[in-house]
């Protein structure tokens, strides 16, 4: 018969300890936060939520994010919504008057919402990533939902899928056509009320030909760009080169006819230059240049025609 001394129960114990805390490593965790001072006050009065102020409140979450890191968990933040908590409580029949309510809201509902990792960012580049992300997601689904609403089941033609092919068409040959550099794109076109819909894209087009750019933001910059070619909606984009060692360049399109259509250099002039709520003049921006907008081979025989001009003339100058 085997006997076991305390060394052995001791080292089992060990063991077995070390391995819970390897596996609480491997568990992800999910903390969602209230971003917004006025979502803050809406929690406040609830009895057992017991922050007093919002920088107070902001303050323990970045702390709560630096232990976790610290033990190595990967953790994502997301937002917490009052509103949303309040009817999940209900359609749930939950105290919404308790930790483990809103534990259950984050775990079930936040945490399958918009989320950004947690690098280490402090609070302040935190919650503008989150609010950016968040606001994305929105922007996306509403375009995806005039583009749904534009399927022409009559005639057997998906006009949503044939206008975000042409959007992704669209925007691969405006970067083409502007070469090199660092590019910040803004899609706009325009939606029910005064809000129009905007997405905004990084892309870097390198010397070596390659292209660089966000999936997700490139996702919603074409869908954006596609409910506006499908529903045939006001709209534009603007482009912002930077160079190093040059001044940057503004360009500017107009969709019209399902098309990016090129600015002349005096409309991109008059749209940066002129307030868009006095209609004021307002001077124009040290440093950039304004440029007229270029064009964009609309079809596949358009764009074999640019593309052998480029190769007999030697390419862009």
């Amino acid at each position: 018969m085997a006997h076991w001394n305390s060394g052995d129960r001791h080292d089992r114990h060990h063991r077995r300890t070390t391995a819970r805390r390897a596996l609480r490593r491997e568990v992800p965790s999910t903390v969602a936060v209230l971003a917004d001072e006025a979502d803050f006050t809406a929690m406040r009065r609830y009895a057992s939520f017991v922050f007093d102020d919002h920088a107070t409140y902001l303050r323990q979450m970045e702390g709560l994010l630096r232990t976790l890191a610290g033990q190595g968990t990967h953790t994502s933040v997301a937002l917490f919504d009052p509103v949303g908590y309040e009817e999940f409580c209900a359609d749930s029949r939950l105290d919404p008057d308790s930790p483990a309510s809103r534990t259950r809201y984050t775990a079930e509902i936040a945490a399958a919402g918009t989320k950004v990792t947690y690098e280490g960012q402090p609070m302040g580049r935190l919650l503008p990533q989150l609010i950016d992300a968040a606001e994305q997601q929105a922007t996306w689904e509403y375009a995806s939902s005039l583009l749904t609403a534009g399927d022409c089941a009559s005639c057997g033609e998906d006009i949503g899928r044939a206008a975000f092919a042409r959007a992704t068409r669209a925007l691969r040959r405006l970067v083409r056509a502007v070469g090199a550099g660092s590019h910040h794109l803004v899609c706009s076109v325009s939606a029910e009320g005064d809000v129009p819909l905007v997405a905004v894209l990084h892309a870097e087009h390198r010397d070596d030909g390659l292209l660089h750019l966000g999936e997700a933001a490139a996702l919603v910059f074409c869908t954006v760009l596609a409910a506006g070619i499908a529903a045939d909606r006001p709209g534009g984009v603007v482009l912002r080169t930077t160079l190093p060692g040059r001044r940057d360049t503004v360009r500017g399109w107009n969709l019209r006819d399902g098309w990016l259509r090129p600015l002349t250099e005096a409309e991109v002039f008059a749209a940066y230059c002129t307030d868009a709520h006095t209609g004021e003049p307002v001077p124009p921006e040290p440093g950039v240049d304004y440029r007229g907008g270029l064009a964009l081979a609309e079809n596949e025989e358009e764009a074999e025609e640019e593309t052998e001009g480029e190769a007999e003339g030697g390419g862009k100058g």
